[in-house]
């Protein structure tokens, strides 16, 4: 089948195109959230300060895998451009730049965090005793960025060639190998030493490592790793430019996005009181709020896919119809799906935590950002058309500036002058969550976002 039947195809059973490319990442997302259960599940085995340094590391974690992210959406929207277009040579090639790109960037943030990370450790105003395990997890996690820019942007790659099958089967194996790692060597289970949370960190080295190595073997079967997929030095000066421009402000938005929360850590640390039970509800809170966030997920990588490739065969108001209807679909299902969450919130914060005042942040958290579903969803999804589009700036001035101006003083605000309790600071996410998603459906239905593609359209006009 010729590419232009393809897409004819597509477009007469649109729901199920969406659903086809769906469904396999909304179960990936879902192993996603399975990780992040039981690490903070064990976590909270161990204790309260555990919990909270996982959190607080965790998040910094996704700070330092900013440029990884940032690529892997370039590289979602050049190869399935190109693909869209019909230009298989040039999406393989684009397939051997990004895998260069990950290698390279993976070692230089390594070798530039290692001797930063007390300095950054300082900057979140972790609690003195908390330091001696943040420290931990810190180091181990500094040495996991390489093989972890390989899997993000591996998993990029398979998405962008619609192979999507390909990350599921990536993450059912970092989920099961990370679960058993937790279990065996956070609390001893199956035989294997207990080392406490050392064994946490040690179970996400483990697991994200393997889970590239899978991707790197499906690639080279796949016949992605031999010489001819790695262009001349010429073409990759000429082709990287887009990646570039696709990839910088989505870097810049991460960067802008990830510190934010960080700052909005040292907000909630820095509380006259319960400080700590703050940080920890707010952990437990992120963890469970995954069950909703991880499946928009696949709607954003769905929207990414789709409107790249639309874009690709110069199809841009097929493009933008595709986009609606996936926002439509999601904002449907996931909402429908909050509510059903929401019936269990009690019973599964108690199973994440056996202290009370822990339990009571994390319901307050998740309360306000429950509520904030269709609004975080419509962000999510019209994000992912954005960066399918190449259109990665408006990201990053409309989320970074909701973050920056709105949240988070709105959040100190609330926070430590009027409530004087992390309740409103969890407002404060609410209320920037409805700006930021408003200002996003206005940009993507009265604006040209199309003439971000590299591909021209029938008209001449670059789209």
């Amino acid at each position: 089948m010729s590419n232009n039947d393809l897409t004819a195809q597509m477009s007469r059973s649109p729901t199920r195109t969406i659903w086809k490319l769906a469904w396999p990442q909304l179960i990936m997302t879902m192993f996603h959230v399975l990780i992040g259960m039981t690490d903070v599940w064990v976590a909270g085995y161990i204790s309260r300060e555990v919990q909270a340094s996982l959190g607080i590391i965790t998040q910094s974690l996704f700070f330092l895998l900013v440029v990884a992210m940032a690529v892997a959406n370039g590289a979602v929207a050049a190869i399935s451009q190109s693909i869209g277009a019909g230009l298989e040579q040039r999406a393989r090639r684009y397939v051997g730049l990004c895998l260069i790109l990950a290698c390279l960037l993976g070692a230089v943030f390594l070798v530039v965090g290692l001797p930063l990370k007390d300095l950054l450790i300082s900057a979140l105003q972790v609690p003195e005793s908390m330091r001696p395990v943040t420290h931990y997890f810190m180091t181990v996690f500094l040495l996991l960025l390489p093989p972890y820019y390989m899997l993000l942007i591996t998993n990029a790659i398979f998405r962008a060639r619609k192979q999507v099958f390909y990350p599921l089967y990536c993450m059912m194996i970092v989920t099961g190998l990370n679960t058993v790692l937790d279990l065996g060597l956070g609390l001893g289970w199956f035989g294997l030493p207990e080392i406490g949370y050392k064994g946490l960190a040690w179970a996400t080295f483990g697991s994200v490592t393997c889970g590239a190595l899978f991707n790197l073997a499906l690639l080279a079967v796949q016949g992605q790793l031999n010489p001819a997929c790695f262009a001349p030095w010429r073409w990759m000066k000429r082709a990287t430019p887009y990646l570039v421009k696709v990839a910088w402000p989505s870097g810049l938005m991460q960067v802008v996005w990830q510190s934010g929360y960080l700052v909005l850590y040292a907000i909630t640390a820095s509380l006259p009181g319960g400080a700590v039970n703050a940080l920890a509800g707010m952990s437990i809170g992120l963890r469970i709020e995954s069950l909703l966030f991880m499946p928009a997920m696949a709607f954003n990588m769905t929207a990414s896919i789709l409107i790249g490739h639309y874009l690709g065969a110069r199809q841009p108001l097929e493009a933008k119809r595709f986009g609606f209807r996936i926002l439509a679909l999601g904002l449907v299902s996931i909402s429908l799906f909050a509510l059903v969450v929401w019936q269990f919130i009690n019973p599964w914060v108690a199973l994440l935590t056996r202290d009370t005042a822990v339990a009571a942040q994390a319901v307050s958290y998740l309360k306000w950002n429950m509520l904030a579903i269709p609004f975080t969803l419509t962000s999510m999804i019209l994000a992912g058309a954005f960066n399918g589009a190449g259109a990665t700036v408006y990201n990053m001035l409309i989320m970074g500036g909701a973050t920056w101006i709105l949240r988070l003083p709105l959040a100190y605000l609330l926070g430590h002058e009027v409530m004087n309790g992390a309740e409103g600071i969890w407002i404060a996410m609410f209320c920037s969550q409805i700006v930021q998603s408003s200002i996003l459906f206005y940009f993507y239905n009265f604006k040209n976002w199309q003439r971000f593609a590299m591909i021209r359209h029938r008209n001449g006009q670059k789209g």
